[in-house]
């Protein structure tokens, strides 16, 4: 196409469906499995990639250091997700698997694993489907930064690291209270964390390791080989401090690992600005569309210039206005559709306010094909408000708006000219509700 014929008329549609889909991240993901997996045939690893369709599970790594309450942390993010818990031991008990088998005659000889043989462990296990549907939780895996280097080699992405940080005296103290359930592998504390449950309690064992003087050698291997893993995860990492109940924890775990990383993808801002009269709507909407380049959609303002216009919309818009009356929803709909399918507003993205103002309005801008991508609502207090919208002022030479004391006052060359605003009622008045409907944007 002839680069001299632009700007090009892009389908309406396309962009929408390019976000709500998450098509740039889609192939992101898959050319980034192309390059590390480098198969001889590109197709058919394409085909399979996309048949499993797990970009969007949880791919979580939990690390922190002994008695942090990560193993806990964990366990609790694998049952509210519905993912695969994986840790050490469980990767090392798996049935009918020759190299499950190898670990635990290796480990229970020298009490650790070889770095090639865990990491063969981990890819074997995250390439089963239970771990491609429902996603995966590795508990204080990868402990060193030989073994980042390998599963990253492996293509093994985790979307989500949260590290556990307590002090080490916290952690001491906190450890030698551990106690295990060997039924289900259930941690539980003398102080913090004793199950009710009679039977639960005369089970439950001494963990192995759990001396101070055991504990504090753990530490320091901890924190020597910790400093070396961290950089590997600089735009997915999350430190959470362990001193705290362990609810606290588990909820600021929940919430971390819910939220979805800044995309590279193109994006184009659809804003709506909510709130009560006299927030500011008007004001924000100006900033914005400045300082980002975007279209200032004003519901009033549109409906005053159609009628200025005399517009074909104008000419339907007009009685309503001539006898001071609500115009319908229905005409509004269809002349915000008709402005948010230019050009300008596909191109650029825009920032709406003044509708909707009920629930049933909103409803019908969530049908239109460019419902916004991010909404904001303006709070303000009640006695701002009103003392915003009693020493509201109009310049009737511009029209503009001002609030005496406010930054973007009139110059004092046309201070005289403001008048009272006109909207507004005398003392003691109920007052008016300003209506996009009516031609009023309602703020300022």
């Amino acid at each position: 196409m002839d680069a001299t014929t632009a700007p090009h008329r892009i389908p309406p549609e396309m962009p929408q469906y390019g976000e709500t889909n998450h098509i740039f991240e889609m192939m992101q993901n898959m050319l980034q499995q192309l390059l590390i997996h480098q198969p001889e045939d590109p197709i058919p690893f394409m085909i399979k990639y996309f048949q499993e369709d797990n970009d969007n599970v949880p791919k979580i790594i939990i690390l922190g250091p002994p008695a942090s309450g990560k193993t806990t942390i964990a366990m609790w993010l694998s049952k509210h997700l519905k993912s695969v818990f994986l840790s050490l031991e469980n990767l090392m008990t798996k049935e009918y698997s020759s190299l499950a088998e190898r670990a635990r005659k290796h480990y229970q000889k020298m009490k650790s694993l070889p770095p090639l043989l865990l990491v063969k462990l981990i890819q074997e296990r995250l390439g089963e489907d239970d771990c491609l549907r429902r996603g995966w939780i590795l508990d204080g895996i990868p402990e060193t930064r030989e073994q980042v280097l390998m599963i990253q080699a492996l293509g093994i992405t985790p979307r989500h690291v949260i590290v556990l940080s307590a002090p080490d005296t916290v952690l001491i103290e906190r450890n030698l209270g551990k106690r295990v359930d060997p039924h289900n592998g259930e941690i539980y504390h003398t102080t913090f964390d004793w199950p009710p449950e009679f039977e639960i309690q005369n089970r439950l064992i001494v963990p192995e390791g759990i001396s101070e003087k055991e504990t504090a050698q753990r530490l320091m291997a901890y924190h020597r080989s910790i400093v070396r893993v961290l950089p590997s995860y600089p735009k997915t990492l999350k430190v959470i401090s362990a001193d705290q109940p362990c609810v606290d924890v588990f909820y600021q775990a929940l919430t971390y690992v819910q939220t979805s990383h800044r995309s590279n993808a193109p994006f184009t801002p659809r804003v709506l600005l909510l709130g009560p009269m006299g927030s500011g709507k008007r004001l924000q909407a100006a900033l914005l569309a400045q300082k980002y380049g975007l279209v200032n959609v004003s519901c009033g303002q549109l409906l005053k210039e159609a009628v200025a216009d005399k517009s074909k919309f104008g000419e339907v818009i007009q009685p309503f206005f001539e006898k001071d009356m609500a115009v319908p929803d229905s005409i509004i709909m269809n002349l915000l559709s008709s402005r948010l399918t230019q050009h300008d507003c596909i191109q650029k993205g825009w920032v709406m306010y003044g509708f909707p103002r009920d629930l049933d309005q909103a409803h019908m801008l969530d049908t239109l094909e460019y419902k916004p991508n991010r909404v904001f609502f303006l709070n303000v207090p009640l006695d701002s408000i009103l003392e915003r919208l009693t020493l509201r002022r109009i310049d009737p030479v511009t029209g503009e708006r001002f609030v005496p004391g406010s930054s973007g006052g009139p110059s004092a060359g046309f201070r005289g000219q403001v008048l009272l605003g006109s909207r507004l009622s005398p003392p003691g008045w109920p007052m008016p509700r300003g209506d996009c409907s009516r031609g009023d944007p309602g703020d300022y």
